[in-house]
Formats: structure tokens, C-alpha cells, sequence
């Protein structure tokens, strides 16, 4: 595969080492993620914070594993650098790209990373919506902020784009501009997205999906869900049915003491 290598010389004069490539996949940092083959760690060049996501190497069991579901597997952090100049050019919000490499040929191996600017104090919309049930929200914010996921939802996928970690802790919001009444909603976490996908295809029924299972204790109304559908994209009676069916499911999953078991282990780990 062909080498490529976008570091600023801005960022540049901060890296030491062997060569910038290898001086960024070498950074250390607060680390807020941590699984095989990838790490995404903060971290502060001078006086500025960034987010860099490390990508080792997924392995060939991990490939064939994608291949024999029908997935496309995720090689390198190049898939979130096109992400997020595919978000840029449709004008949706996200973490501004500073710098990116790919290093090998072996698709099992690649070394790659990919480097975003901290947005800074940000909330995201999974916290946001933690205690509405219990707390229910001002009718007229709940509104704004339903018709406003719809309308990004519109736009992605209007575009061919699916994000496929499509939940409510993947949208947020900074807290400066929330406090002062504006909802701005950025995308984040962009490294499994596809694109030139069918605006009614199930790579889009899953992602409406998995935004419903996320909101799902959020105490929304059928009021509030005929809103989002009235602000989203024109899908079938059949479409629905999948996203309500999948979404329960997800949610009878997430919910299982298996699954809290594993995510309790992988916070721990992380910690």
C-alpha cells in the first residue's frame, strides 16, 4: 500500500525521535481507549491538547473474521481521516483533522494514526440525556435538540454516509455554547465509517437503529419520535419496523449481565 505521511510543521518541531511517523505512533498520553490493534490517547504538544488513535495492526484473524461476516474490515486510521474530510465537505461538525500517516504494505500489519484537535470541554448527548426520564427537559430544548439530531442524521446519510457507532455518546456538544442556548452537534468517533452506501440500505437501518437503542431510557415520547421522523429522510413503514426491532434487541443485549460484565472489565482495564 502506498505510504503516506501529513504531519504540519507545527506539530512536527514538537516530535522527537527516529522520524516524525514513528515519534507519533511512539506519543504517550492520557489514554481514553485501549483494544487489540488500537489505542486512542490525549495528548499535549506545546500549548494545545490533541486527540491521536494508534492503529497497530488488526491481524489476519480479525480480517477474516470481517470478511467471512460480509464486513468490511477496518485496516488503518485512514478510514477516519476520509471520514472526516467526508464529513467536512457535507458541512457536518467534527474533530478537526491536524495530522494522519500509514505506514507497510501488509494489510495485517499497517501502522497508521490519525490526529484531531480537542475540542475542549464538551458534553455529549448520552450525557445530556441521562436523567430525563426521571428529569424531563424544557419541551421547546427537547424539540430543538431532537430536530437537530434528525437533521445531521438527514444529512449523513443524504450523503451516502454511515457512521455504524451511531449512539448518543458519539454526538456532542460544546459546553460553552450549550450554556450560551446554541445547539452545535459534532459527530466523533468516525473510524468504522462507510460510504456510497443506499440511503434506505441496512448499513442506514442500523445506524437509525443504534441512535434509537441509545435514546431509549431517555424517556422520549411517541410525540418526540414522530418529530425526529418528520426531520429525518422519507423511509418506508418496513424500515421502521427493522430499526424498532434491532433497537430492542441491542438494548435486551447491552442490558444482559454478560454484556455489563465485559464493559465493566474493559473500564477497568482502561483505568
Amino acid at each position: 500500500m502506498k505510504k503516506i505521511l501529513h504531519i504540519p510543521v507545527s506539530i512536527r518541531s514538537w516530535l522527537t525521535g527516529k522520524g516524525p511517523f514513528s515519534a507519533v505512533m511512539h506519543l504517550e498520553g492520557k489514554t481514553f481507549r485501549d483494544v487489540k490493534g488500537r489505542k486512542t490517547i490525549q495528548v499535549r504538544l506545546g500549548e494545545h491538547s490533541y486527540f491521536v488513535k494508534q492503529h497497530f495492526g488488526v491481524g489476519w484473524g480479525e480480517i477474516f473474521k470481517n470478511l467471512l461476516s460480509f464486513k468490511v474490515p477496518i485496516l488503518s486510521a485512514m478510514t477516519e481521516v476520509y471520514a472526516i474530510q467526508a464529513l467536512n465537505a457535507v458541512g457536518i461538525p467534527t474533530t478537526p483533522l491536524v495530522a494522519y500517516g500509514r505506514h507497510g504494505w501488509n494489510p495485517a500489519k499497517l501502522q497508521s494514526f490519525v490526529m484531531t484537535e480537542d475540542l475542549g470541554d464538551i458534553v455529549s448527548l448520552e450525557e445530556l440525556c441521562a436523567d430525563w426520564l426521571a428529569n424531563p427537559p424544557d419541551d421547546t430544548f427537547k424539540q430543538k435538540l431532537i430536530v437537530s439530531v434528525a437533521e445531521l442524521a438527514a444529512k449523513l446519510h443524504q450523503a451516502g454516509l454511515c457512521h455504524r457507532d451511531f449512539y448518543l455518546c458519539h454526538f456532542v456538544i460544546k459546553r460553552a455554547e450549550l450554556e450560551a442556548g446554541e445547539i452545535k452537534l459534532y459527530l466523533i468517533d468516525l473510524h468504522r465509517m462507510l460510504q456510497q452506501q443506499s440511503v434506505s440500505g441496512n448499513t442506514v437501518m442500523k445506524d437509525i437503529a443504534g441512535l434509537y437503542f441509545s435514546a431509549m431510557d431517555c424517556g422520549l415520547t411517541p410525540a418526540d419520535i414522530d418529530l425526529f421522523k418528520q426531520h429525518y429522510l422519507p423511509q418506508s413503514d418496513a424500515f421502521w419496523q427493522q430499526v424498532c426491532e434491532r433497537a430492542e434487541k441491542l438494548h435486551d443485549k447491552f442490558n444482559s449481565d454478560k454484556f455489563q460484565k465485559r464493559l465493566a472489565q474493559e473500564k477497568s482495564a482502561i483505568q
